[in-house]
């Protein structure tokens, strides 16, 4: 069974070590990537590739939409390691431009158990709806929800505890915001960096 797939780890393999015969030694010892990307599951979102970082160099999370919510035991589990073990210092949460999640939270369809997760857009999109529904373009309000959930899901990791008490520490952490494009392949940085606790004179986060 799948056997292409086989077959393809095995070039893999070979070109690596062809480029670099040390390459999986050194991924043997310890990860120390300072970077944490919370991206969306979406298959045409490679992370890695994305930013042209090695195995070893880049600890991911994925799920549907890029949420970061914080009732979600797995994406605090990730988090927390990231923060408290890996020490990383930048922390991305990357959207995509064309998102299934961000469409399926807002089209009124019944699909079971992924209505419930999505939840988080549907109240971004209530908080926004004026401002959405004003403009006529169908696809620019889907671009432009994608980008107003990755501004919540920022202020998410920002607030959440671990990030706090890093920022107490005095631990380096830069919390970021972008959203890529499927069209052309670049990463559009929404200038929303958290590198402090925020406080009662910090911007909304609202690109």
């Amino acid at each position: 069974m799948l056997e292409h797939l086989k077959t393809n780890n095995r070039a893999w393999a070979a070109r690596m070590i062809s480029a670099d015969p040390g390459f999986f030694r050194r991924l043997e010892g310890q990860q120390a990537p300072q970077y944490l990307w919370i991206g969306c599951s979406d298959s045409r979102v490679p992370a890695n590739e994305i930013v042209g970082l090695d195995p070893g160099e880049l600890f991911v999370h994925r799920n549907v939409a890029n949420l970061a919510p914080p009732q979600d035991a797995n994406y605090l589990s990730v988090l927390q390691f990231a923060v408290d073990v890996l020490k990383v210092k930048h922390i991305m949460v990357v959207g995509h431009y064309g998102c299934g999640g961000v469409r399926a939270a807002v089209d009124g369809k019944r699909r079971g158990l992924v209505d419930h997760w999505l939840h988080p857009i549907r109240e971004v999109y209530n908080e926004h709806r004026h401002a959405l529904d004003a403009m006529p373009d169908a696809a620019a309000r889907l671009d432009r929800l994608c980008e107003l959930n990755v501004a919540r899901q920022v202020k998410n990791v920002a607030a959440d505890v671990f990030v706090q008490d890093a920022w107490a520490r005095g631990q380096d952490i830069s919390v970021h915001g972008w959203v890529y494009s499927l069209a052309n392949g670049l990463v559009k940085d929404l200038n929303l960096t958290v590198s402090r606790p925020p406080n009662s004179e910090t911007r909304e986060l609202d690109p």
